[in-house]
């Protein structure tokens, strides 16, 4: 027998069930959402969704296949730098700030990876330091006088503060330099670690782990020297760490690691896709173009080895597909990359927004990063505070150190295109190549939602219509040359 339905103010009752029934001139949705930016800085992350198109059988076509799943990813982010945490501890709107850069709500960016510097890098606001410098002619080979003090001031607050806002925030820490009397040219810059320092850069490492730790920071990944062939950094720490001598601190850290009852992942390399012309030696001591090769060759540091690290400085992003289809069990990572002023400054904004999209957001992932970091969360216009290093580099915000105020560079919108949409535990899915000058990559997050982040990367003025295809969802979009945009497909 069957029940009788009522319908009551749009709303069909029939025994206790409860359907929703859309009014009679209610409008379907629409088959995909769009967020968009341009390099005119017309549209920045604005919903854009109103250019949406029927298909169109002459325009090239991207096609999603979401059975075809590849790596997880787990986050976008970039580095709190000691720069970085003075701009914004010292700005009245510090919580507006980090609020902006971190929470995965609103209007935020929903950062969720930070690279932190094991003491200085370049992008530090006064002199260079390490967590044991001593004296010169004096060693502390029992780390008795290590201490993160420096730290407590400025940058440990504010992880903790992004960590609150986001406590998915996973951390790599990264030395820049071992502490002088650890080196052979008793120096923080440049320079080599001396045959027997392995052993207690290895201790220095655990310590900074167990002291962040007791901070209330958990660091979940290290490697062991930033930019291992920079044998000449300029004015800043650094240090020539050559492949056996990285394989042996990573194989004394592994063990180290593990007595003291952490978990922290080691990753290898962290260093450019291909040899920078800056790293390459003399003819008769060569920097070595198969860094990752040669470390890997070592089996008792390729067992402790989670992941590599790479930059985006010299190269292109198939090297990382190549370290993937040679060590498949490894994660892939991109650690660092910049923003740079442009020769001409008026097309910076327009410049960053496509290529680091392209080689970062889109190729990086395409050729299998789980993990996209840029370089300075914020940077003054001047693109200090600095010591030494690069003197064209700025942040992911600008913050005028005399007002506070912080504003958005292109790098804040190429990660937002990522990093407001695509959560960790999203998973890569099969996307065609170039539909015309368009290229794309496709995500499906933990609760089944699906983003293609797209850019034309067409370097000209002309536009590119093209299609998308996953399923029974069919659409088209016309992209502005080096335009980003973010699909939510339906």
């Amino acid at each position: 027998m069957k029940r009788a339905a009522i319908t009551l103010g749009g709303v069909a009752l029939l025994a206790g069930t409860t359907i929703a029934v859309p009014p009679a001139n209610a409008k379907p949705k629409p088959v995909a959402q769009v967020w968009l930016t341009t390099g005119d800085e017309r549209n920045l992350l604005a919903d854009r969704t109103d250019l949406l198109q029927p298909a169109d059988p002459a325009a090239p076509t991207i096609t999603v296949n979401p059975r075809e799943t590849h790596q997880k990813i787990n986050g976008f982010g970039a580095s709190l730098t000691d720069s970085s945490a003075h701009l914004i501890v010292t700005s009245p709107r510090k919580h507006e700030i980090m609020r902006s850069l971190f929470s995965p709500q609103g209007r935020g960016l929903g950062l969720s990876s930070l690279r932190q510097p094991i003491g200085s890098s370049d992008f530090v606001n006064g002199p260079h330091y390490t967590y044991d410098d001593m004296p010169a002619g004096q060693t502390d080979p029992g780390l008795k006088h290590f201490s993160i003090a420096h730290d407590r001031k400025e940058i440990l607050p504010l992880l903790r503060l992004a960590k609150a806002i986001n406590p998915g925030l996973r951390i790599i820490g990264t030395p820049w330099s071992p502490p002088a009397w650890m080196k052979t040219n008793d120096s923080l810059i440049g320079g080599r670690l001396k045959p027997d320092a392995v052993d207690v850069y290895a201790d220095y490492l655990v310590k900074y782990v167990k002291a962040y730790k007791a901070e209330g920071v958990e660091v979940d990944a290290l490697t062991v020297q930033n930019e291992p062939q920079n044998r000449n950094p300029d004015g800043y720490p650094g240090m020539d760490l050559r492949p056996d001598e990285a394989a042996a601190v990573i194989k004394a850290l592994g063990p180290k690691l593990r007595a003291a009852g952490l978990d922290t992942q080691i990753l290898g390399y962290d260093h450019s896709w291909s040899l920078h012309p800056n790293d390459s030696g003399p003819a008769e001591d060569p920097a070595d173009p198969e860094y990752v090769k040669t470390l890997m060759s070592d089996p008792q540091a390729a067992k402790e080895i989670d992941g590599l690290a790479f930059h985006c400085y010299a190269g292109d992003p198939d090297r990382m597909s190549a370290a993937h289809d040679a060590y498949p069990g490894k994660d892939i990572l991109l650690t660092e990359c910049s923003g740079s002023q442009s020769a001409n400054p008026a097309t910076t904004f327009a410049d960053t927004l496509h290529w680091q999209t392209r080689q970062l957001t889109v190729w990086g992932t395409r050729h299998w990063a789980s993990t996209v970091i840029s370089w300075n969360l914020a940077l003054d216009p001047a693109g200090g505070p600095r010591n030494g290093g690069c003197a064209t580099c700025f942040g992911v915000v600008t913050i005028d150190s005399a007002t506070g105020k912080a504003t958005p560079t292109a790098e804040y919108y190429v990660l937002g295109h990522a990093s407001k949409f695509i959560k960790r535990g999203a998973v890569r899915l099969g996307t065609s190549f170039y539909a015309g000058s368009v290229i794309g990559v496709t995500f499906r997050n933990p609760d089944g939602s699906i983003y293609l982040l797209a850019v034309n990367d067409d370097w000209g003025s002309g536009s590119q219509r093209f299609n998308v295809s996953m399923g029974r969802t069919n659409f088209s979009y016309e992209l502005p040359s080096g335009g980003v945009a973010t699909f939510l497909l339906r």
